[in-house]
């Protein structure tokens, strides 16, 4: 299921803080109010996590195996 992030439309709460995150369904219709303070809110656009590029000295480090191809169906581990 999806994180979703909103925030306060007006003003401020001392329940929610004025911003929340709440994880639900793509099924489930869009959220007009705060479930704490009933206030009207609207949906944040949020970033994401990427992964970063990983080297094989990094795979190594990290106690991954690295295998280099010597042939067609042939690994050999480095």
């Amino acid at each position: 299921m999806p994180i979703y992030e909103y925030e306060l439309c007006e003003g401020d709460c001392a329940v929610c803080g004025g911003r929340f995150t709440l994880v639900r369904p793509l099924s489930a219709p869009p959220l007009t109010h705060c479930p704490a303070c009933k206030k009207p809110v609207r949906k944040v656009l949020s970033t994401f996590n990427s992964p970063r590029r990983v080297s094989f000295t990094d795979a190594k480090k990290a106690g991954f195996s690295v295998f280099k191809k010597i042939g067609k169906g042939e690994y050999e581990r480095q």
